[in-house]
Order: C-alpha cells, then sequence, then structure tokens
C-alpha cells in the first residue's frame, strides 16, 4: 500500500468515527472558506520595500546560499558553476517540470526521476518563497516528488522572483486560489536541515540536505 492510500484510509477511518462522510463535501469546504475569510490575520511582521531582498537576506540567515539570474535559461550554467565550486560531479535529478531547460549544454547529466540514496544533488522549484523567514514552500506531486528536496544531501532550489510573497498568509492565499487545497505532501523549508540535540550543538544535514542553494530567477 503506498502511502497517499494509506493517508486516505486513515482520514475516511476517522471520519466515519465522528458520523461525517468519508469524503469532504463541498458545503465542508465553503464553511472552511468563510471561516478563513471572517477571521482578520494576525500582526504580521514589517518587510520594508524590497520584499525580494527580505526574502534572501532571511534565506541566508537561514544557512542558505543564494544567487540571482536574469532569466530561467541562465539556470544551467548557475547550477554548473555551483558544483564545480562545491567540488560535487555534474550530475543531478531534477523535478520533470524543469525538463524543458537546457541542462546538456551546461555540461550536466540531469535525470529525471525519483532520487535514490546515492544521489547527491536534487534541484526542484517552488510553489512559493515566504520573505518574512526566506522559507520555501513546496508543494508535493507526480512530477514533483517532495523526496528531492529530502533526500540528497544538496538541494538547489529554483525560485521565481515573482513567487516571492511578503508572509505566510500570503502564501496560503495563493495557494487556495491556484490549487484550491493543500498538496498530498505540503512542506516549508527553512535552510538546510539541522539539529541541536548533540549537546546544543547545531548540526546541519541531520535529517536531510545539509546545503540548500536558492537561485533567484529575475524574469520567468
Amino acid at each position: 500500500m503506498d502511502t497517499s492510500t494509506a493517508r486516505n484510509n486513515i482520514l475516511s477511518r476517522i471520519r466515519q468515527a465522528q458520523g461525517r462522510a468519508q469524503t469532504v463535501s463541498q458545503a465542508e469546504r465553503d464553511a472552511a472558506d468563510d471561516y478563513i475569510a471572517r477571521h482578520p490575520i494576525a500582526p504580521q511582521p514589517t518587510l520594508g520595500a524590497d520584499v525580494v531582498a527580505h526574502f534572501e537576506a532571511q534565506a541566508q540567515r537561514m544557512s542558505s546560499t543564494t544567487e540571482r539570474v536574469q532569466r530561467l535559461a541562465d539556470v544551467p550554467a548557475a547550477v554548473a558553476a555551483y558544483l564545480a565550486a562545491h567540488q560535487l560531479p555534474g550530475h543531478a535529478v531534477c523535478w520533470e517540470t524543469m525538463s524543458d531547460l537546457d541542462w546538456s549544454a551546461a555540461g550536466l547529466s540531469v535525470e529525471f526521476r525519483k532520487p535514490v540514496d546515492a544521489d547527491l544533488v536534487g534541484i526542484t522549484s517552488v510553489f512559493a518563497g515566504i520573505a518574512e523567514t526566506g522559507t520555501l514552500m513546496m508543494m508535493s506531486g507526480p512530477q514533483s516528488p517532495a523526496s528531492m528536496h529530502l533526500l540528497p544531501e544538496n538541494h538547489i532550489a529554483i525560485v521565481p522572483v515573482s513567487r516571492i510573497v511578503g508572509h505566510y498568509e500570503d502564501a496560503f492565499a495563493r495557494m487556495r486560489e491556484e490549487r484550491g487545497q493543500p498538496a498530498r505532501a505540503m512542506n516549508l523549508v527553512s535552510g538546510p536541515s539541522r539539529t541541536g540535540d548533540i549537546e546544543q550543538t547545531i548540526v546541519l544535514g541531520a535529517h536531510g540536505p545539509y546545503r540548500v542553494h536558492l537561485i533567484l530567477v529575475e524574469h520567468d
């Protein structure tokens, strides 16, 4: 049984125990939307005039590295330069949503499949970048598996500037507008994986990538 089926079975049993139908009705969705619309947004942190610069600064504060390129077509060369600078092989796995980019022209061997343990570099796009904390909102799907930004030691995220929003509420509003509801797996990623469990010393890469590099695309 795959994780999606198992999740659906668990939620169906919970709904049955509550005396409700196995699947969510449109009336329940409408009630949730009405609740959200009627409740004001809590106080939000001030970001300043340049939301993109704030996002970049916060991402760096969370131990991500960043760079900017002008166009999506510039991404493969930027990835190749990053891999070379960190003495990583020119091989990566990538979401299928970016299969149209000319990776081979940059000297890269890129496969569009789910990652395995041996894969050192995973390349993704993002659903949104959240400026207040430099966080990535990631949505899973058939062409965008969540394992791509969880399993490889190095995560390279392509962040179109057009998808950077100010606050978490903005990101969730955009998700409801574009998708109606969250994907099966929605993850909020703030820099490399870390833990302070061992002698209260921060260690990167404890439960996922120990490097996160963001390529901000000015014009997509």
